[in-house]
């Protein structure tokens, strides 16, 4: 048997463990890729209101998100349907990866209750919104709040001894601080399942000193403070609210994160609680944030949710206004595209394909 030069042998060593070293190597690269289109109406569980005996078909779409290796950065290149992301583009600054999937649930917990909130409100409900806290979208590594193990999705509801009702108000609180002086917090801590569900549990005193602000942060946004604070805690935060509704709304959505299922989950919402076929029995999927005011935002991977939609078999797509040049860009003939940039729009869209003007099954109280 010849054996191999030397020199080769070397060679293909080296390249052994160069590939070796890619196939291990994070990047801070990830990838978007088409995920599934799954009906929502097999997860939307209403009690306490009559619902529909018939059920449209609505889908709600998704997407892989990815983080790569070097060497799945390099073979990805060559597939089709993929997006490339940077993980700059999809955290703020100083918030560590680790925190990307807890902020993805925290946002579906959001969208799920504007869901709620924007469907019954449709439908002829008008909730009263009660503001229950602040909390944690994002944390910053290192900060006071890292040290003291604050994460994503924590409520805070007390600051030195006084109730907290916004975010606004921790950050007049915290603005005339010096930094090195001692506060406490009230926090109901956060607990998520390895599915996304969340819950909170009873309000823990948390403890911590506040630290020189970085010179990034210069402005809170807030109208009750000017200027930037001299402290800083190291926390992102937005308003928490509670709402009183009419029935208890149930959303499975496992392993799902991000709030681009709002819209889908509020027509289906919809669609539960009211006569006639909301969408003229067509096959609709939906896909774009929404707020508590029906307000239907821009979400990321549109052109990887299109391809999801049709291969299920969707003949409308109905997307934000300012994704439908993307979609377009990545639908097949069969699959239509509606852009919309409220829960209003959408229902006189499907209106216009056939649906029914949603009538509630049961008189708004």
């Amino acid at each position: 048997m010849r054996r191999l030069p030397m020199v080769l042998l070397v060679f293909a060593i080296i390249i052994g463990a160069v590939l070796v070293a890619l196939t291990k190597w994070e990047t801070n690269e990830y990838a978007i890729t088409p995920g599934d289109a799954t009906p929502v109406e097999g997860l939307v569980h209403v009690a306490g209101l009559p619902t529909t005996s018939r059920h449209d078909s609505i889908m709600l779409t998704d997407v892989y998100l990815q983080q790569l290796t070097a060497w799945q950065y390099l073979t990805m290149q060559f597939q089709r349907h993929v997006q490339f992301v940077n993980g700059d583009e999809l955290l703020e600054p100083g918030i560590p990866n680790a925190e990307l999937g807890p902020q993805g649930f925290l946002q579906m917990s959001d969208s799920k209750q504007d869901a709620e909130v924007s469907a019954f409100d449709a439908l002829g409900w008008h909730l009263r919104a009660t503001r229950s806290g602040s909390l944690v979208t994002g944390v910053e590594k290192p900060s006071p709040a890292w040290s003291a193990k604050i994460h994503v999705a924590d409520e805070i509801v007390g600051f030195d001894g006084h109730s907290v009702t916004s975010t606004c108000q921790i950050v007049a609180d915290v603005h005339p601080l010096l930094p090195g002086m001692k506060v406490a917090l009230e926090l109901r801590r956060a607990h998520i399942s390895n599915t996304g569900v969340i819950t909170w549990s009873a309000p823990v005193a948390i403890h911590l000193t506040t630290v020189k602000a970085p010179r990034s942060v210069t402005s809170s946004g807030c109208a009750n403070v000017s200027g930037a604070s001299p402290s800083w805690l190291g926390v992102s935060l937005e308003d928490g609210f509670s709402y009183q509704f009419p029935a208890r709304v149930s959303i499975d959505t496992a392993n799902i994160g991000g709030p681009s299922a709002g819209l889908a989950m509020t027509l289906c919402i919809v669609d539960e609680l009211s006569s006639g076929s909301l969408t003229g029995h067509h096959i609709v999927a939906a896909t774009g944030a929404i707020d508590q005011f029906g307000d239907v935002g821009d979400v990321g991977g549109v052109a990887e949710k299109t391809v999801a939609v049709q291969r299920a078999g969707a003949q409308y797509f109905i997307v934000p206004q300012v994704e439908v040049a993307t979609a377009k860009a990545n639908a097949a003939p069969g699959l239509h595209i509606i852009g919309v940039s409220s829960l209003k729009q959408a229902l006189e869209a499907l209106r216009r394909i056939g649906g029914a003007k949603p009538v509630p099954l049961t008189t708004p109280r």
